[in-house]
């Protein structure tokens, strides 16, 4: 699959998700097979550019080729000064955020809510491609709730604006991510359009890959919650899509050092006091199933400094590790 110039590596891409893919997610979940990662959302508001939290959302140092990142906004001379923004800082693929279902987000208007303003989504994406010499891809949702499922009419506005590729999460706005995901509108897009589809939604699983794949003909599959505490899902799918034979999980002896390194990595990124609070929530993810894991979240999350977290971590994994050892 291509998006502009650049070939995507396979058809495993990871999705946005504010406050998850950071950069030290995104580069680890490149390095275990993600053949794409897109940025946390970007505010259009140029306001916000100067914030260190924006700063760090726009930071792609080191990370592996292509880079996109998402941007969110309502104003169309707005989001193509954003996209130009990141354009001239790294960014190689501008993603358009129409996708987020977030109260706070839509309460403004953006996100998941442009979709009911067809003529502001064409207004928008005309923009931003006009803006930029690099491509601009679009993440939406099948439409703002069940009665007004609009993702055809946003597909084909944004083929003819120039849009490059299109991520569409199987449900509406209104069904935030209760229920089951649905494939047929992805499917359907697909069929009537002729730019690459990305299916997304309650994709956790090789065989659920595969299954959504072949039932959209979607080009790739965007894997978002999946993929916490588990950034290896991108192998695991990558391998089952090109043999047809499961890879085996990762022992605990991995996936201990996978958390290690992440950790490390987050905190070169934030910095002490900001990284270990980031950090929690990795490890929740990282531990969840485990045994005795409740109290390891418990006493981790009291955890203020980085000596204390990677000490209670690296003695919950060991025991595991023994355990592991043990049983064998």
């Amino acid at each position: 699959m291509f998006i502009g110039p650049y070939q995507i590596s396979n058809q495993v891409i990871l999705a946005p998700m504010a406050g998850v893919t950071d950069r030290p997610f995104r580069q680890l979940c490149k390095q275990l097979g993600a053949g794409m990662a897109v940025s946390e959302m970007v505010s259009s508001n140029s306001l916000l550019w100067g914030s260190e939290k924006t700063k760090r959302r726009a930071n792609h140092d080191g990370e592996a080729d292509p880079i996109s990142v998402q941007i969110m906004g309502t104003e169309p001379a707005m989001m193509a000064t954003a996209a130009k923004h990141n354009a001239d800082n790294g960014a190689q693929i501008i993603d358009i955020n129409m996708g987020c279902p977030a109260k706070k987000v839509c309460n403004v208007l953006a996100g998941s809510a442009l979709m009911q303003n067809e003529n502001l989504v064409k207004d928008i994406l005309e923009a931003i491609v006009e803006a930029v010499d690099i491509p601009a891809t679009l993440k939406i949702r099948t439409g703002w709730d069940t009665d007004s499922r609009n993702a055809l009419n946003i597909a084909k506005i944004a083929e003819q604006s120039g849009i490059q590729a299109l991520a569409i999460h199987g449900r509406t706005r209104a069904c935030m991510y209760k229920g089951d995901a649905e494939y047929d509108t992805i499917a359907n897009v697909k069929s009537r359009i002729s730019i690459p589809v990305i299916a997304n939604g309650d994709i956790s699983t090789p065989e659920k890959a595969k299954f959504v794949l072949d039932y959209t003909g979607a080009d790739a599959v965007m894997i978002g919650r999946a993929a916490q505490g588990r950034p290896w899902i991108f192998r695991e799918i990558d391998h089952f899509l090109q043999t047809g034979q499961i890879m085996s999980s990762p022992n605990n002896t991995e996936i201990r050092d996978i958390l290690l390194g992440h950790l490390t990595n987050l905190y070169e990124f934030y910095g002490e006091y900001t990284g270990v609070r980031m950090a929690r929530k990795h490890i929740s993810w990282y531990s969840k199933g485990q045994k005795h894991g409740a109290a390891f979240r418990q006493a981790v999350n009291k955890a203020e400094t980085l000596e204390k977290q990677l000490q209670i971590t690296h003695t919950f994994f060991n025991k595991m590790i023994d355990r592991e050892e043990i049983a064998a």
